[in-house]
């Protein structure tokens, strides 16, 4: 599995996004992350999306993506990373996911997109 930079123009992705696609070695995409500075925070990252190929869940490749974010979060001197997700049972692999990977919820928003599913978000905090 490869981790590539998409590369394209400004027309195309708008400023301050970044983006990871993790590749198969034959070329399969099997997940991405798309990231970027919090505009007027200092050090602030939000982590917009993160998908992997379910047939890949489990074998490493979110874990690779958000590796690779939190590693260029880092080399830009931030100092925390922000994600947020859905409380639904449907998110529940999602929570558990960025639980083991160290983030702590930090805030949630009852009914935030419907009756019943709270906005959650999560924050990872870097020395």
């Amino acid at each position: 599995m490869a981790l590539e930079l998409v590369d394209a123009g400004e027309q195309q992705i708008p400023d301050g996004y970044r983006f990871f696609v993790a590749e198969t070695e034959t070329g399969q995409v099997v997940g991405y992350v798309c990231f970027g500075h919090t505009p007027c925070t200092e050090g602030t990252f939000d982590l917009y999306w993160i998908a992997t190929d379910r047939t890949w869940h489990g074998q490493g490749v979110g874990r690779a993506l958000l590796t690779a974010v939190e590693d260029t979060v880092r080399s830009q001197r931030g100092r925390m990373l922000l994600i947020e997700t859905a409380s639904k049972n449907s998110y529940a692999a999602t929570r558990r996911f960025y639980d083991r990977a160290g983030y702590l919820e930090v805030a949630r928003v009852p009914d935030f997109y419907t009756v019943g599913d709270d906005r959650v978000i999560y924050a990872k905090r870097f020395e």
